[in-house]
């Protein structure tokens, strides 16, 4: 009688598995012999089954964002201090010129910085006030600009010298305990030599003044500094000064013909050689009535925004355009990126002001939409003629 030999079915599977586990192993072990007989590297003892995987993802460096700050620059017209403008600032203790700049005070002070043209100054009265054709000008004029939100102030002028040195030392002694920035008058060579800078959320400016004249007062001749004449070769020196100190150059120029309406050929060719040399903001002064602005190319494909003039923001002339004066506002971008550091202008504004007075008493600055429309209307179009996207609203 035959014995039946039963395998049980688990046991056979088993068997079949190691049966491929170990002729895998041997296929695995020839491949490693072939490489290691093309290549001269010994064999590992064990040769393990190492499965393909997907490669890992590459991750991009991140990328660095720009840093941006941003500055709103406004600055207004010639602050001409008249004999009647004074007298209606007299009080039993001195001067108070503050309420001429109420309605204005909260628009400068909304600026991050303010300029103004000091076209007389502020000599105090212990010199003995005057009015023209030589200028000397209380104190608390400043005071109150100060405090209606001023933070630069040009001093390069006409009338710079009318009262000589002493008048120009009280001026930069008061606003320097003010803390405004004075530029344009000096105290020595190396008070001359030096670049006024002010830093602003980020943002660093340099700012220069010069003038074209003194109303033929000479300068002294050991005191060549006193005042900063406009000179080429000067100013491109201050600028390349500038430049390293600061991220914008602001440059304030005395210049053009008194009671024109538009830029003559010598603001131009000045203005154009600030371009040129880099400089991105001019504004200009002394014409007493307001030219249009403009947007220059300088050489290196630079744009420069040029206020050619702000006329009179304050004085006691006469006459339909000697009396509206502006605050014009720009707006500077500095974006940093790694390395690369770019400055962009933009957002130009403009904002019309009036001269209000009656009588030559009770001054006021006040917006000229409010008082005379037409004329309001009649200034915007000669203002934005070179820049329509000038906007007539507050920086």
């Amino acid at each position: 009688m035959k014995t039946k030999i039963v395998i049980p079915i688990f046991l056979l599977i088993a068997m079949i598995a190691v049966f491929w586990v170990v002729r895998y192993s041997q296929e695995q072990f020839a491949v490693a012999e072939a490489v290691s007989t093309a290549t001269g590297q010994q064999v590992p003892e064990e040769v393990q089954d190492v499965t393909p995987t997907e490669p890992a993802e590459v991750l991009a460096p991140p990328e660095i964002r720009a840093q941006v700050y941003s500055v709103k620059l406004a600055a207004i017209g010639d602050i001409l201090v008249s004999g009647s403008v004074y007298r209606d600032a007299h009080k039993k203790n001195g001067y108070d010129f503050t309420t001429m700049f109420e309605e204005v005070k909260p628009i400068l002070s909304a600026a991050d910085l303010a300029i103004a043209n000091q076209e007389t100054m502020l000599g105090g009265t212990e010199l003995g006030l005057s009015e023209y054709p030589r200028f000397n000008s209380p104190k608390e004029m400043g005071t109150a600009l100060q405090e209606a939100g001023i933070d630069v102030m040009t001093l390069a002028n006409n009338h710079t010298l009318d009262r000589g040195e002493k008048a120009i030392l009280n001026t930069l002694d008061h606003l320097d305990k003010l803390g405004i920035t004075s530029l344009g008058a000096n105290r020595s060579a190396e008070d001359q030599a030096r670049i006024r800078t002010v830093e602003k959320n980020g943002v660093t400016f340099s700012f220069l003044a010069y003038t074209y004249g003194t109303n033929g007062i000479p300068l002294p001749k050991d005191k060549p500094y006193l005042v900063n004449l406009i000179d080429k070769e000067k100013m491109k020196k201050d600028i390349e000064k500038a430049k390293d100190l600061s991220d914008v150059i602001v440059v304030s120029l005395h210049f053009g013909n008194e009671y024109e309406r538009m830029p003559n050929d010598t603001q131009k060719d000045l203005a154009q050689f600030l371009a040129d040399q880099g400089v991105q903001i001019v504004i200009g002064h002394h014409p007493h009535v307001l030219q249009p602005v403009s947007w220059l190319t300088g050489a290196k494909g630079n744009q420069t925004f040029v206020a050619w003039s702000l006329g009179n923001f304050i004085s006691g002339q006469d006459g339909k355009y000697k009396e509206i004066g502006g605050i014009v506002g720009i707006d500077v971008v500095k974006k940093v990126k790694g390395d690369l550091m770019t400055i962009e202008l933009k957002e130009p504004t403009f904002l019309p002001t009036f001269c209000s007075k009656k009588n030559y008493r009770n001054y006021k600055i006040k917006l000229l939409e409010q008082i005379n429309p037409q004329t309001y209307e009649e200034i915007k179009t000669h203002m934005n003629q070179w820049v329509p996207e000038l906007k007539f609203v507050a920086p």
